[in-house]
This record gives structure tokens, C-alpha cells and sequence, in this order.
């Protein structure tokens, strides 16, 4: 499932401040844009909705892999909650940033600013037995859930894919919850998906993992390194439709579907709870 987001965390790191956008554009086959509250956003702010320059970068893309055998899949919710703790990795990952004391950058750093620099494109690709196998040979970290594995690579352009993921089929990524999800806790980041939205587990795990990158954002560096040291704790939870209409206006990052897949044009799907993201 392949989703599309730009880059937000840019104004808030400039200027200082938190929450300075309202909701968020992000999809499958889709672009994010939020809606700012800043006047003084410039022209290639990634609060503008019309087509800027970030267009006009190289386009690169985030592949995630999910393992999924036939004989003992992992549960919907596992893989969830394994793909944005994957995305997170990948952002926090020493390889994927540059030590500003001095002045070196992990090799995927490049890649991840490219990637972050244009539309912020993710695809969750499936691969099984010998698929899986070719898939862990490549640069990239296996990101374990309770029985879920996800293995996220350094962004790859657009068309640049490796062959052994190029291959790996995308459709089909169906999983279930045979066991009622337990409820999340009230206390720790929730990623909350759109009781209203059906989706397949491929572009649930995508979105679940752009909600996850949105709070990644918007938290501040103590805050960030808290929740990388703790191993990003985190729940995916499905509220009753009070509820996410309670979260949806909270003024929580919001994951809002362009609907080029799956899901009708404007469709919220995620929002992303922090708890140092509450008012």
C-alpha cells in the first residue's frame, strides 16, 4: 500500500513552537498536507496545500515488509502496531542521521533527507519463506512485534527499487484479530483508526505508520529520546464513533485519506495520541 505524506517537523523545529498545524492530508496514493494556523508559512511550506517545489525533488519511497506466512500469520492489530514501531525506528536509527557535533551522517542519512525533502511515500509490501529470507539480506532493521515481524528499508527512489523487493507483491495483505484487541493504554501513545474506514492490513499498517511519524514530529528531542529508550511503546485502538469524533476535533495530528485507494476522498483514518501531545 503505498501512502504519500510531506514533511511537517521543519516549521516546528524553526520556529519553536508545537501544534502549530490542525490536521493532517496523508494516504495511500496520497499527499499530506496540513492546515496551518501559521500566516507566515512561506511559499514552500509543507502547510500549503497546492503543488510546491517538494514536488519538483526526486520522489523516494519508505518499503516496509511485512512476513507473512500462510500456515501462521500475525494478527491484524500485531502488525499494526509492529509497522509504526518500524517507522519510528527508522527515524530515530543512528544511520539515518547526522551528528551535528561532528558534523558526519549515518549512510542512510542522505536518503532519509531526500525522501523527507519531497512527498514522504511509504509501501508495506508481503514476502514469505525464501521471499523473506532475500528481503533480511538487505540493509534495513526487523522490527518485532508479539508475533508480527516488519522489516523497514532506507528509503529507495521511486523507481529504484532492489529486485528483491521490487518483486514482492503488495495486494493481499489480509490479516484478522482472532482474539478480542485489548483495550490501550490511557496512559501511553495510541494510534486511533477510523471506526467508518474499511481498509486492508496493508494500508492500515501504512497509515499506522504515517499516525505514528506525525506525533514523531511534533514531539521535542527530550521527548522523542524518552519514547525511543522505553522501545516506542505503543496501542492501535478502533474507538466507538463518539469517541473519535471527540479525537478527530481534538486538535491531535490527523491522518486524512486523499482517496486515491481503498477509502473515499477526505476519509480521516488515523489520529495520532501522544501523551505529551495533550491539551
Amino acid at each position: 500500500m503505498r501512502c504519500i505524506l510531506t514533511r511537517t517537523h521543519e516549521f516546528r523545529q524553526e520556529r519553536g513552537v508545537r501544534g502549530a498545524w490542525q490536521t493532517g492530508v496523508v494516504s495511500s496514493d496520497s499527499i499530506h498536507e496540513p492546515i496551518s494556523t501559521a500566516p507566515e508559512a512561506s511559499a514552500d511550506s509543507p502547510f500549503r496545500t497546492e503543488p510546491t517545489s517538494r514536488d519538483e525533488a526526486p520522489q523516494y519511497v519508505l518499503p516496509l515488509v511485512v512476513h507473512l506466512e500462510k500456515t501462521d500469520p500475525p494478527s491484524r492489530n500485531d502488525a499494526l502496531v509492529t509497522a509504526a514501531r518500524a517507522v519510528l525506528t527508522m527515524l530515530s536509527d543512528p544511520r539515518a542521521l547526522g551528528d551535528e557535533e561532528s558534523g558526519t551522517e549515518g549512510e542512510w542519512a542522505a536518503a532519509v533527507r531526500a525522501w523527507q525533502d519531497a512527498r514522504i511515500r511509504k509501501v508495506v509490501r508481503r514476502a514469505r519463506g525464501a521471499e523473506w529470507r532475500k528481503a533480511s539480506t538487505l540493509p534495513g532493521i526487523t522490527v518485532t512485534g508479539s508475533h508480527a515481524e516488519v522489516r523497514v528499508f532506507p528509503p529507495v527512489p521511486l523507481d529504484g527499487w532492489p529486485k528483491e523487493l521490487a518483486k514482492l507483491q503488495v495486494s493481499g495483505t489480509d490479516l484478522d484479530d482472532p482474539e478480542p484487541v485489548a483495550a490501550p493504554d490511557p496512559a501511553g501513545p495510541v494510534l486511533w483508526m477510523n471506526p467508518g474506514v474499511t481498509m486492508s492490513a496493508g494500508k492500515a499498517m501504512a497509515q499506522a505508520g504515517h499516525g505514528a511519524q506525525l506525533a514523531w514530529w511534533e514531539l521535542s528531542e527530550t521527548e522523542r529520546k524518552a519514547w525511543r529508550e522505553a522501545g516506542f511503546p505503543l496501542s492501535v485502538a478502533t474507538p466507538d464513533a463518539a469517541r473519535w469524533a471527540e479525537l478527530s476535533a481534538s486538535g491531535l495530528p490527523v491522518v486524512r485519506d486523499a482517496g486515491f485507494t481503498e477509502v473515499a476522498p477526505g476519509s480521516c483514518t488515523v489520529v495520532a495520541d501522544h501523551p505529551a501531545l495533550r491539551r
